[in-house]
Formats: C-alpha cells, structure tokens, sequence
C-alpha cells in the first residue's frame, strides 16, 4: 500500500514538473516571437 502511495506521489509530482517545464517553453517561445516582430 505504502509503495503504490509512493509511487502515485511520484507521478503527480513529475508531471507537475513536466507543466512547468512547458509553461517556460511558451514563455520562452513568446520572447522569441516577440523580438522576431521588433526586428522586422
């Protein structure tokens, strides 16, 4: 039981971690375009 709870623990937070990762990718992704456009 303790393992199983250990394991869905782990999950959740990895993929909270994965969401993150991908809110700073399209931060990032913005800047990007963002600069691209004042370039032009």
């Amino acid at each position: 039981m303790k393992a199983t709870t250990a394991l869905l623990l782990a999950a959740a937070i990895a993929l909270a971690a994965c969401n993150t990762v991908k809110g700073v990718g399209k931060d990032v992704q913005r800047a990007g375009e963002a600069i691209e456009r004042s370039a032009k």
